[in-house]
């Protein structure tokens, strides 16, 4: 069996990743891929302790299954706001997205 913290280290790493990208990254696809990097760390976290705390109930796999849901709505509605900015900007560089200034 697996320990806990072996979970935990390796949603750590998953986690920093993510946010690596989130910091480092200028293209809004990666950063929306990035964003999602981090939501699956949480899911991890939220099935290790889930698995460790209560076996035999599925609680973190059911908010798990939340988080898939809302991770996914977040990326259409991204998805489709950059691809209205392509479309007037040709560009998804987020150094040229002005266009939300007031």
């Amino acid at each position: 069996m697996i320990p806990l913290s072996y979970y935990l280290m390796l949603s750590a790493v998953l986690f920093a990743i993510g946010m690596g990208g989130v910091l480092l990254r200028r293209n809004a696809v990666a950063i929306l891929l990035s964003v999602e990097i981090m939501l699956n760390s949480a899911n991890l976290n939220l099935v290790a302790f889930s698995r460790y705390v209560a076996p035999h109930e599925a609680s973190g796999q059911i908010f798990a299954l939340f988080v898939m849901a809302v991770a996914a709505a977040e990326v259409a509605v991204g998805l489709a706001l950059i691809l209205m900015i392509y479309r007037n900007l040709q560009s998804v560089n987020l150094d040229q997205f002005n266009i939300f200034k007031w």
